[in-house]
Parts: structure tokens; C-alpha cells; sequence
């Protein structure tokens, strides 16, 4: 009686277990479905701020500008964006991964030499394990909510260190959100700024009748000048929001999972409840048969 009373306490507390999983993958659910669409609608124009510079840039042959300047590696800032929370999967452990990798490419400048930006608090509690040099502040609040107003404040920042030549070079380390079952690492390059010369050998910018639909003040140059830290402050945002999404994608996941994995828990011990219960019945039944023959 006591292993019964054992089984089916264990019922309760794996069927209350489940309510939760089952709430966490819901609310997942909701903020995947809003950050789905504001990943979307942010990613359209970043697509078209690309189509405005490949536009301006294929009538530009000889420009040049500061955060495109590619110079000797001596110190390198990398950005690793994980998220302040666990139990969504492999999401956390991935990125810490891929941060130790692209260190560990980087060994030969000397850990003095390499800057980590921690994006979240299981990543920067790895960083502080790796015993690496992290830059000081607390951007935990960065991909809580993340905002364009603060993300901005972070480009600028080492935009700023870029030109004044204190780093060579950004690297970003962010989930990629493909699909709800497709998350991918990706390594993206930040600064220096890698235009798309081919943009000039494109045949949709090469008639002139494409270039005379557009009203250019005061230049192209200008133009260009102004609109590049706006395609960086945009690249580092959507980073931010593509990997808030994917935390969304893969919290869901996991607790899909283990809702699943409950599930067949609960038959299992159901399962074994009934055989325990009838063996007990059987025990009974025999106990109260083997009573009777003894009195006749």
C-alpha cells in the first residue's frame, strides 16, 4: 500500500509539474507570435535601407569611409547574445559554445586583447568562468525588452571605439531565427562595415532611368556618410530582436517537450499504479479464498 500511496503522489506532483510546462509553452507561444511579426516588419526594412545603400553605392566608385577601414586585428569586442533565463533548451549552452570558439580563434592576441560584451545573465556568468575580460555594465535589460533607444546607445558606443581605434574589430554571436524549429548560430561580422561593391555590376542599378526616379540632397556622398551608422544601429537592433525570437522559439520547444515527456510519465506511472493495485486485489482475493478452505 505504501509503494501505491508512493506512485500516486508522484502522479500529482508530475501532473502539477505539467500545468506549469504547459502555461511557460502558452506565454512562449504569445511573445514568439509578437516578436515573429516585429522581427518581420524590422527585417523588411533593413532590407530596404540595403536596397537604398547598394542603390547609392553602385554610382560610387571611390568611396570610402572610416567604419569600412579593415586594419590589422590587435584588439577584437565580441558581442555574445543569450538571454537572463533558462529552460529553453540547448539555446543558453549553444551560445556560450560558439563565444568559447570564436575566443579561442582570437587566443593569439592575449585575453587582455579581447573584450566581451555578455548579452544576458547565463552568458555572463560563462564569461566570468572563462575568467575572460568583460566590459563593465549590466546589459541584462538589453534583450529582456529589447529597445531601440538603448541598443542604439551600445552602437554608438562601439562605433565610437571603432573610429578612435581603441578595437579593430565587432563580432556579433546571435541565434538566427529560421523557423520554430530552425535556430541557427550566427557569427556576423559588425565592424568593419563590409559593403556590397557588387552592387555595382547589379543590372537593376546600372540603367540610369532606376537612378532618376530618386531625388538625391544634397549628394550621394552625403547621403551615404549619414545613412551608414543608421545601417549599423539597425543590423545591431535586429540582431537583438532576431535572437529574442528565437529564445521565444526555443523556450517553447522545450517545454513542448516536456509536456510530451510528461505525458508518457503520467501513462507509465499509470501504468504501474494499475499492475501494483491488482496485484494488491489479487493478494487480497487469494488471502480471503485460502481463509475460507482452511475453516472448511
Amino acid at each position: 500500500m505504501a509503494k501505491l500511496k508512493d506512485i500516486k503522489t508522484r502522479l500529482q506532483s508530475v501532473r502539477s509539474t505539467q500545468k506549469i510546462t504547459t502555461a511557460m509553452m502558452m506565454v512562449s507561444s504569445a511573445k514568439l507570435q509578437k516578436a515573429q511579426k516585429t522581427l518581420h516588419n524590422l527585417s523588411s526594412y533593413e532590407s530596404k535601407l540595403s536596397e537604398i545603400l547598394d542603390l547609392l553605392l553602385s554610382k560610387e566608385d571611390n568611396f570610402t569611409t572610416p567604419f569600412t577601414e579593415k586594419r590589422v586585428v590587435k584588439r577584437v569586442a565580441i558581442l555574445a547574445i543569450a538571454s537572463n533565463t533558462g529552460l529553453a533548451g540547448r539555446f543558453n549552452h549553444s551560445i556560450i559554445n560558439e563565444l568559447k570558439s570564436v575566443v579561442a580563434s582570437y587566443k593569439s592576441l592575449g585575453e587582455e586583447n579581447i573584450l566581451i560584451y555578455p548579452i544576458g545573465l547565463k552568458v555572463s556568468k560563462a564569461v566570468d568562468k572563462m575568467e575572460l575580460k568583460a566590459e563593465e555594465g549590466d546589459f541584462s535589460n538589453l534583450i529582456t525588452k529589447p529597445s531601440y533607444s538603448d541598443i542604439k546607445v551600445l552602437a554608438e558606443k562601439l562605433m565610437e571605439m571603432f573610429l578612435q581605434k581603441n578595437i579593430d574589430k565587432v563580432v556579433l554571436v546571435y541565434h538566427h531565427f529560421k523557423s520554430k524549429g530552425s535556430l541557427i548560430i550566427k557569427r556576423d561580422q559588425f565592424l568593419p562595415l563590409e559593403l556590397n561593391i557588387s552592387a555595382r555590376e547589379d543590372d537593376r542599378y546600372n540603367n540610369d532611368d532606376v537612378v532618376d526616379e530618386y531625388i538625391i540632397e544634397p549628394d550621394r556622398v552625403t547621403i551615404l556618410k549619414d545613412l551608414l551608422p543608421k545601417v549599423l544601429k539597425v543590423k545591431l537592433f535586429t540582431s537583438f530582436i532576431d535572437s529574442s525570437t528565437s529564445e521565444h522559439a526555443a523556450r517553447m520547444i522545450a517545454m513542448q517537450i516536456a509536456n510530451d515527456n510528461a505525458d508518457n510519465l503520467i501513462d507509465e506511472l499509470k501504468r504501474e499504479y494499475n499492475k501494483l493495485r491488482q496485484e494488491s486485489i489479487t493478494n487480497e482475493l487469494l488471502d480471503i479464498v485460502g481463509g475460507s478452505f482452511g475453516r472448511s
